[in-house]
Order: C-alpha cells, then structure tokens, then sequence
C-alpha cells in the first residue's frame, strides 16, 4: 500500500521549532532515566535493598531493568495511540508521567523508614517511569523526521538524540554537586535534590511541547484516513523482519552506553575504588564529547546513509572495548576519563543515527508504532546490561574482561543490524523512503 505520507511540504523553521520541542522532552527523559541509573550504582543500593554490597547492588540493578521491562509497554500503549490520536497529545502525557514519577522518587522514605515498602515503591515508580519513557522517544523521533524537509531528515532526526548526553550531563552534574556534602546529609536528603529538580524540568519541558503542532504527516493520514486500525498487530505480523533488525541497531546506543556509564560507575568506586567524583565527572566529559559526535552523525547519516554509519559505529567500539577497559583500569584519573569517553564516543556514532534509520524501515501509518517497538526491543535487554555485567564481574573475580567481550558482543549485533537495515527495508509495505536506508 502506497500512503500520502510523501506529499507533505514543511519549512526548515518549523522543523527546527519541532525538533527542538522534541530535543528538550527528551533530554527530560533521559535526565530522569539516567539519574535512576546513578543513583541504583550510587544510592539504591545502600538506603533500599540490605544483605551485602554485591547483592545490595544486584537488587538495585534489576529494579533498574525493571523500568526497561515496562518500556514495551509503553511502546504498545503510546504507539497505538500516536499512530490512531496524533504524536503530539501522546508526547504531553508521556513526558509529564516522566516527570512527575520522577519527581516522587525523591520523596520516598527509604528502607530503614518504612523496611520492604521502601524497595517495592521504589520498583513501582520505576515501572511507571519505564511506561512513560517507553512511548517517549519513539514519539518524539517521529515528530522531528515527519516536520523535516527529506534531504535534512539525518540532522533532525539527531536532535532528540542529543537529549541523551543533556541529561547525562544534568543528571551526573546534579549528583556531583551533592556528593560534595557530608555522607550524613548526602544520605539523608542531598540525594533526593536531583530528583526534586524534574518537577522544574518538567514544566519547562510542558510549554516548550504544547508549542509544537500535529505532524503534517499524520494529519493527512487523519484527513484520508489512511490510519491502520491495529497498528502495534500491523507492525508483529507485518514488519517483524524491521522491528528486530531495528531493534539490533539500537542496542549498542542504549545498552552499550549503560554498559559504559552506569556499570563503569559501580565498577570505578566498588571494585577498583576509585573517588565517586572521577566516575561521575568522566561521564559529564563523555557526554560533552558526545553531542559533538551525535552531530556529526547526523551530517553522516544525510550522506553516506544511516546503515553504512550504524555498521561503522558497530566495528569501532568493538576494537575500542578493550582499550576502554585498559584505560580505566590504570586508575589514573586522567585516563579514566579517557577510557570512559572513548567508549560512550564510539558507541554514539550508531546512536546517533539510530532514530534516522528507524523511522525509515517502517510506513508512516505504522511509524510511531515500530519506531518505539524497535527502541524497546533494545531497551528491555539493555536494561539487564548493567546486572549481568556486574554478575560476570564478580564471576571473573572482579577482572574487566567479562566486561569488554560484552561490549564487543553488543557492537557486533548493531554492526549485523545496520549491514541488514537496506535488505529488510525493501521488504515494507510501501516505497523505501528518501533518507538514510542504503548500503
């Protein structure tokens, strides 16, 4: 079936205004969702969960991959209704349950206030939370390639993306700053402040978002209805092959960065003991680093397309691995920084095409659908990075190796993704699109 989704003429103005809208929703999103992931490797783990540091830290791990389970349920619930009701209303309600649920966790009483309630709140909101992100980006993505002229979809389509390393560097920022306090007061109430701080975000977040109009895209799907009926069942029964191809491609961006941030974070101050600080300012200098290659990667993706910069992205971190993990276990501080930003730069030249060459495997009726299914196919094993890694660790006595030869496991999956992206694209019900699917 051909759709009018190709006839739809936009400016470079209102493209900017709508992949703005969405670069700040998601780096609400990931601020949110990054600094859950801190605060399981830095916090959870003492003030939630007893028994002895490994299980402690176990325990915090898997309700952090709890929030990645629930993803697919967001991505069946939002993607249905942004591909039947509109992009923009599912966008207000995705990000504002984001920010209040993360909101509420700064104001949980903790294990030793209220024992096993503490750990079974905090896995609650984490799967709320889990919903909400699960609908997010896949929405917000959409949005910005469906307002961007086709011959620029690359650099758009990089805008949400660079909400990555924002809330990186928001969220990391906000722990460094109240790690400088007391343990006493940091345990008390300093750690609760990052979280505080979304109800904020979440407003700024809000007015920008109810700026942005409907996809012109979807509006003339609306207008000819051209809308799948079951676009979730649409997208299982009739682009499985796009899904997980999709879904390979994103997993190095999504589970390769937690391997590289929220498992180095743990593993830098648990095992090798190095200064809380080192970690969290190695990750602000990665994620600095990282907006410039998440531009650059858009650029890439207009002119050599999408997949051929996935594959390459997939390669380079595998060979960078070892080295990443040599680096930090030098413990020299320097190094460490380097070692940590050379395996969040690597990995983010895939993540950074990543929403162009989703959007392009799947028709604009089923779009919002596949885009977050794929994203959350990636999401839930991505999500159980951290707690293997870490369970491969204490397995090898604490040697990084286990580690590296996970990372080099990852980055081959999205470097097959991106080498099959072109084939399984011509499988879709409607003409390959403009941008970014060539081999």
């Amino acid at each position: 079936m051909s759709t009018p989704a190709h006839t739809a003429v936009v400016s470079d103005r209102e493209a900017r205004k709508v992949a703005f809208g969405a670069f700040v929703g998601t780096a609400l999103e990931w601020y949110d969702f990054f600094l859950f992931g801190t605060a399981a490797s830095l916090v959870f783990n003492r003030l939630f969960f007893t028994g002895s540091p490994a299980a402690a830290t176990l325990a915090a791990f898997a309700t952090f991959a709890v929030g990645f389970a629930a993803r697919p349920l967001g991505a069946i619930l939002f993607g249905h209704l942004g591909d039947r009701i509109g992009r923009r209303t599912c966008l207000i309600v995705t990000v504002t349950m984001i920010g209040i649920v993360t909101g509420l966790i700064g104001v949980l009483p903790t294990a030793l206030s209220i024992g096993v309630l503490a750990p079974i709140a905090l896995t609650v909101l984490r799967l709320l939370q889990g919903i909400a992100v699960g609908g997010e980006w896949g929405g917000a993505v959409t949005l910005a390639v469906e307002h961007a002229p086709k011959d620029k979809r690359g650099r758009y389509a990089a805008m949400p993306q660079i909400g990555s390393p924002i809330g990186t560097l928001l969220s990391s920022g906000a722990f460094l700053a109240v790690s400088a306090l007391p343990k006493e007061s940091f345990d008390s109430w300093g750690w609760r402040i990052p979280f505080l701080i979304a109800f904020p975000l979440l407003a700024v977040a809000l007015y920008l978002r109810r700026r942005v109009e409907e996809s012109p895209l979807f509006e003339q799907l609306l207008a000819e209805d051209e809308r799948a009926s079951s676009p979730v069942k649409d997208v299982l029964l009739r682009s499985f092959p796009q899904l997980m191809v999709g879904g390979g491609s994103a997993f190095l961006g999504v589970g390769g960065f937690y391997l590289a941030t929220t498992f180095v974070i743990s593993y830098g101050t648990a095992t090798l003991k190095l200064p809380q600080a080192l970690m969290l300012g190695a990750t602000l200098v990665a994620a600095a680093v990282e907006i410039l290659v998440l531009i650059t990667g858009g650029r890439l993706a207009e002119r050599y397309g999408a997949a051929r910069v996935t594959v390459a992205g997939g390669v380079i971190s595998a060979v960078a691995a070892f080295p990443m993990f040599w680096l930090i276990d030098s413990k020299a501080a320097a190094l460490v920084i380097i070692g940590v930003t050379l395996g969040v730069a690597c990995l983010s030249i895939p993540y950074a095409v990543s929403g162009a060459l989703l959007t392009e495997l799947f028709p604009a009726r089923l779009r919002y659908s596949g885009v977050a299914l794929s994203a959350n196919v990636a999401g839930v094993v991505s999500g159980f990075v951290p707690l293997v890694a870490s369970a491969f660790l204490a397995g090898a006595g604490g040697a990084s190796w286990t580690a590296a030869l996970l990372l080099i496991v990852i980055a081959l999956i999205t470097a097959i993704s991106g080498m099959l992206a072109p084939r399984v694209a011509l499988g879709r019900d409607d003409e390959v699109q403009e941008v970014g699917i060539r081999g």
